[in-house]
């Protein structure tokens, strides 16, 4: 049986490596204004005792920073103005508030999260919503972790063991029985036929006789020990035998054509006394016709009809 083995990534982002966090520019103070920053670059008001932001080596006040430069925020749509804090992630941007979970609301805030579709949700909501359940416990396999896949089922790792010896299976062999896993060793132990003749556990296979189970390679004539299976074969006194040995050492022989006597095939035979015929043979031995149902005579070893036993 094939299992295989994943690590449930479903796309899960770190904070520290994936978000930029930062205000959009650091506002200057006008006490530090050079002369080349005594304006406004793009309205040209004087920045004398105002806050003021640099972009290229030019000064804006903070107004036409925000009007030319700001990043609109991806949740509410407004500028992300220059005291605020800008959350971005792969070319998106948002308020340091509007960074929620889509789902629960839940800041995501130098949180771990997941993206679907390019919506944000925090790793519960996304377990809850998008994660394999494990077919053992029915609970959540969380991303990040590793899960067993089995026939289209899912499991935890530690929920995947063997239902005997509770040994984690992994990826080793297994074989199921009334939809529970096991081990090859206890499934041997608790289920497996072992063969009549060597002992041996019966993996696969095999040949049912008196009740009882054999290795379709144990199961041989009791005589010349070629293989049975598939095979007619005749039983003496609970053995086996291959037609050909039971007819040489048991089958009696026919009065008539001396030819062995065997019971296969349903095969019926007529027995008088010491003597016995395939039914087939049991004719009158001068006009031939059949003597089966009808009245016979005996001469010496001959059978007659009364015809020509009388005559």
């Amino acid at each position: 049986m094939l299992v295989s083995v994943k690590t449930c990534n479903y796309f899960f982002l770190y904070f520290a490596a994936e978000v930029t966090r930062r205000s959009s520019l650091e506002l200057n103070n006008s006490t530090r204004m050079t002369s080349n920053h005594s304006d406004c670059h793009y309205c040209l008001q004087s920045l004398r005792g105002r806050k003021y932001a640099l972009k290229e080596e030019n000064a804006y006040c903070v107004r036409c920073y925000d009007s030319l430069f700001a990043n609109s925020c991806e949740e509410c749509k407004e500028p992300i103005e220059c005291d605020s804090k800008d959350l971005a992630y792969k070319g998106r941007h948002w308020h340091e508030r509007c960074f929620k979970c889509t789902k629960c609301s839940r800041s995501l805030v130098e949180k771990p999260f997941a993206a679907k579709d390019e919506l944000l949700l925090c790793t519960e909501c996304y377990s809850n919503e998008y994660s394999s359940k494990c077919f053992h416990c029915q609970k959540t396999i969380m991303p990040g972790s590793r899960k067993m896949e089995f026939k289209g089922s899912s499991w935890h790792e530690s929920c995947f063991v063997c239902q005997y010896c509770q040994q984690p299976l992994g990826t080793k062999p297994l074989i199921t029985k009334d939809n529970e896993n096991y081990c090859v060793p206890c499934f041997e132990k608790q289920f497996a036929h072992r063969c009549y003749s060597c002992k041996k556990v019966i993996t696969s296979g095999g040949v049912a006789y008196h009740d009882q189970p054999w290795h379709k390679e144990c199961f041989v004539c009791a005589g010349c020990k070629t293989q049975l299976s598939g095979q007619r074969f005749v039983s003496k006194d609970e053995y086996p035998y291959c037609v050909d040995c039971f007819s040489k050492f048991y089958a009696k022989k026919c009065t008539a054509c001396k030819k062995p006597i065997t019971a296969l095939g349903g095969a019926k035979f007529v027995s008088f006394e010491e003597c016995q015929w395939h039914e087939e043979c049991f004719n009158c031995a001068r006009c031939s016709v059949s003597l089966v149902g009808q009245g016979f005579l005996t001469k010496q070893d001959a059978v007659l009809c009364h015809e020509c036993g009388s005559s």
